[in-house]
């Protein structure tokens, strides 16, 4: 499972930079808005501008784009899939046909643009935790779904069971890589032969690991008892969000680069 190794999704990486210094609310919003504005694309070209604006983002984040498309590494597979369902099966003019199989120009199309699609989500997703650590994540969080509080919302814990499923990720992966290189010491073969006879052999792994899985979350939920945790009902933070006029002009120019995509897609078409 050499994919393990690539998967930055929940992880994050200190650094001063000025997006690392922004109000995770700003961060939560802007990606926002980079998502919906991929999932909107219908043209394949205008991934080329959504590849601008993730440089940009890179520049000012002062990540390496390799840290940040390796996070797209484990869901290649999900992607030749969808890719090659569009490219065969989708109907349009056909450019060359064998039996049932049919590649179509609008199933290279859609091809292309779903397999970006998937490519540029998981992406952008990534970069959100690589720049926001788990607590500013939680308090960003609590704090854009506590409006809804008033319609009996659990905006608190909402925010703190998403933190921890994302904060425990690396955890887990490190688990489990402890778990498999034990495993090869004692003589497991992991790597090779067949899918199904490497998903067999890979069940002394999942065994193990569920259990530590359990005991962690035992363990987590005996210290938010011990500590009194009655959730966030009249809690204080050490570090209250505060929002600035770069956060504003960071979530103007995301919704600038939305408004400008949807322009760009009608001119397009």
């Amino acid at each position: 499972m050499r994919f393990l190794n690539h998967l930055t999704l929940g992880q994050y990486v200190p650094l001063q930079s000025f997006v690392h210094q922004l109000d995770p609310r700003c961060k939560i919003l802007g990606v926002l808005c980079f998502m919906t504005g991929t999932f909107l694309v219908g043209d394949p070209r205008l991934f080329l501008y959504w590849g601008g604006i993730l440089l940009v983002a890179a520049l000012f984040s002062k990540l390496s784009l390799l840290l940040i498309f390796r996070g797209a590494r484990p869901i290649l597979l999900l992607v030749l899939f969808t890719v090659v369902l569009h490219l065969f099966f989708s109907e349009g003019t056909p450019l060359w046909s064998w039996g049932i199989l049919r590649i179509t120009w609008e199933g290279i199309v859609g091809a292309t643009r779903m397999g970006l699609r998937l490519l540029f989500l998981v992406i952008f997703a990534g970069y959100l935790t690589l720049t926001t650590s788990p607590m500013e994540l939680a308090d960003g969080i609590e704090s854009l779904f506590s409006p809804f509080r008033k319609i009996g919302f659990p905006a608190h814990e909402m925010a703190m069971m998403m933190t921890i499923a994302l904060r425990f990720i690396p955890t887990l992966l490190d688990e489990t890589d402890r778990i498999m290189k034990a495993q090869l010491a004692r003589g497991a073969n992991l790597e090779e032969g067949g899918p199904f006879r490497r998903l067999r052999a890979f069940v002394p792994v999942l065994i193990p690991l569920f259990l530590i899985v359990f005991q962690r979350a035992e363990d987590l939920a005996v210290a938010m008892d011990a500590r009194c945790y009655t959730g966030g009902k009249g809690r204080t933070r050490m570090h209250p969000l505060r929002w600035n006029c770069n956060d504003t002009a960071v979530l103007g120019f995301c919704a600038l680069a939305l408004v400008l995509s949807l322009s760009l897609e009608k001119v397009v078409f």
